[in-house]
């Protein structure tokens, strides 16, 4: 199984709470340590990696900060429901479309994970931080 993949900057949405931050603590390390540490415990082969990446889901992952409940956000992709119509995934059965999707959604908080002791570290390294104190006085 492959070890890390490269975080790509990407994200979905239009709202755009602190995303530069959040992607440059991504590309700093979050997103291979999140994935390495995924990579140990996935129940996912080589072969559902290969899918999952083949169908850029490991660059839909959407990591960012919810102004609404004041913390970290993650939306994870999933394999598209025409997924029996795409040669990529027609090999598949839907328990193993639901085992991919649970593990994606695995994956996005193993990063979730790693991006809050990320945000923990610069937040003690640093005059200002993320959470209450900064994140609470935003004006938007």
């Amino acid at each position: 199984m492959p070890r890390e993949f490269e975080w790509q900057e990407e994200t979905l949405g239009s709202e755009d709470f602190y995303r530069e931050d959040i992607e440059d603590l991504l590309q700093e390390g979050a997103w291979k340590e999140g994935f390495n540490e995924w990579t140990e415990y996935t129940n996912l082969d080589e072969e559902h990696v290969r899918i999952i990446s083949d169908l850029g889901l490991f660059r839909a992952f959407d990591f960012y900060w919810d102004p609404t409940e004041d913390r970290l956000r993650f939306d994870a992709p999933t394999i598209s429901d025409d997924w029996r119509e795409r040669n990529a995934t027609e090999s598949l059965d839907s328990s193993t479309v639901s085992l991919i999707d649970g593990e994606l959604d695995d994956l996005g908080r193993a990063v979730q994970e790693e991006l809050e002791d990320y945000l923990e570290r610069n937040d003690e390294a640093s005059d200002y931080g993320w959470g209450e104190e900064t994140y609470g006085k935003r004006e938007e």
